[in-house]
């Protein structure tokens, strides 16, 4: 495996990727895949450093599949949800633009520039968390616009509605069970998806919260879930409305898993993860297709 920093221009200037390799050639079904991948941490942190982006990206490239990962713009982190990232997130830069569209528009052009100057040939687009969302939303954008289309669309424990939807009895009794900083609740999840948009309108614009918009003409999706997440009822109505607008949709649970599972690479819960997530990618007949637009 082959690491390499570049920066790109963006629409608001340079955007930073880190880019892994696959040792070696390519072969059997992975050959010439490619995958845009975007880490979490709540539009206001997380970095390419962080498990979630670096362990995921050297998982997959270990399994042939390229993989562009990128370091779009933060926003400054709300007090809301700050008692929930563990470690030391990186600070907002404040003397620029970086609400929405911004990080949107920068994952876009990093997709854009992925398909048309990298090596892969066949490109999926995903991410975790926020970086699920800024996926969903470009995947939307590139749709409307007459693409370039992803192949496939990778979103992990999502959270693509601007309200929290409601929760199952089974998911509201396993949420209750959780440490209190360990729940997204409705008003927690409200602060910071207001935190990134900060234009209360925006909230219902669909390339920044998907959900409840037309979806019909997406890629085929992989919804994974964590068990024990309230955010999980973002994800499974996310997957449940891709299924109602004909898009071929695998919606899976991680047994035992929390939010931001993947960040926490020795746990069980993200060895699965990572097996399931590079068998979907690298396997033709667990995709499905693309079908029209209704």
């Amino acid at each position: 495996m082959t690491i390499q920093e570049r920066r790109i221009e963006g629409p608001h200037g340079e955007i930073p990727l880190r880019i892994y390799s696959p040792g070696g050639p390519s072969t059997g079904t992975t050959e010439g895949l490619g995958l845009v991948w975007l880490h979490g941490g709540g539009f206001a942190a997380g970095d390419l450093d962080m498990p979630e982006n670096d362990w995921v990206a050297r998982q997959l490239a270990q399994r042939g599949v390229r993989v562009v990962t990128v370091d779009y713009r933060l926003v400054p982190m709300p007090q809301a949800v700050s008692s929930l990232w563990t470690g030391e997130p990186p600070q907002a830069d404040r003397t620029r633009p970086n609400h929405f569209p911004v990080a949107s528009e920068e994952v876009t052009a990093a997709w854009v520039w992925a398909v048309n100057h990298d090596t892969a040939r066949t490109w999926a687009l995903g991410g975790a968390s926020a970086g699920a969302n800024l996926a969903a939303g470009a995947a939307l954008r590139l749709r409307d616009r007459g693409g370039p289309a992803p192949r496939a669309l990778l979103l992990v424990y999502p959270v693509v509605h601007a309200e929290l939807p409601p929760l199952s009895a089974e998911l509201r009794a396993k949420a209750e069970a959780l440490p209190e900083e360990a729940v997204f609740g409705p008003e927690t999840v409200r602060a910071m998806n207001l935190n990134y948009v900060e234009d209360p309108a925006q909230l219902d614009q669909p390339y920044a919260f998907p959900g409840g918009h037309e979806l019909s003409g997406l890629p085929p999706t992989l919804v994974l879930n964590s068990d024990h997440d309230t955010l999980r009822a973002s994800g499974e109505q996310f997957g449940a409305e891709l299924a109602a607008a004909g898009v071929d949709v695998t919606v899976i649970r991680e047994p035992g898993a929390r939010h931001g599972h993947l960040n926490t690479p020795d746990e069980p819960e993200a060895q699965r993860s990572i097996t399931r997530i590079g068998d979907w990618l690298t396997s033709p007949t667990l995709l499905g297709r693309a079908h029209e637009r209704n």
